[in-house]
């Protein structure tokens, strides 16, 4: 079991930036891709970025690219999201994700385990 909890939600105006953490615990290993994904009121659930536990592989989801940046550490086992140049359109609730391998969390989420999720609201 690994369990995941957010941190550092709030509220921003557009342009602004805001740096999420996730604590990480319980059985992982390099094995493991941890990242983030988004849901916003009436929408489907989208992937954001995602780093590979071992080797610190990035993957971002095209709307955010250039603007987010993924980041682990494994000495206190955090992931964290900093989110740049933000838009109206980054509203929505972020939830923190983890699965065996970067494929499986980017093709498969359910597979793995989730953070309860936390707001991130941009106003213009």
């Amino acid at each position: 079991q690994v369990q995941l909890v957010e941190s550092g939600g709030g509220m921003v105006q557009a342009g602004g930036s805001l740096r999420l953490s996730c604590a990480v615990s319980g059985r992982t290993s390099n094995s493991y891709a941890m990242g983030w994904y988004r849901q916003a009121p009436g929408k489907e659930r989208e992937f954001v970025a995602a780093v590979t536990w071992g080797s610190g592989q990035t993957v971002y989801g095209d709307s955010v690219k250039g603007r987010f940046t993924v980041s682990r550490d494994n000495t206190k086992n955090t992931v964290a999201l900093q989110m740049n140049s933000l838009k109206p359109e980054d509203t929505a609730v972020y939830y923190c994700a983890a699965a065996l391998g970067i494929v499986t969390l980017t093709t498969t989420p359910d597979r793995g385990y989730w953070g309860q999720g936390t707001q991130v609201t941009v106003s213009s």
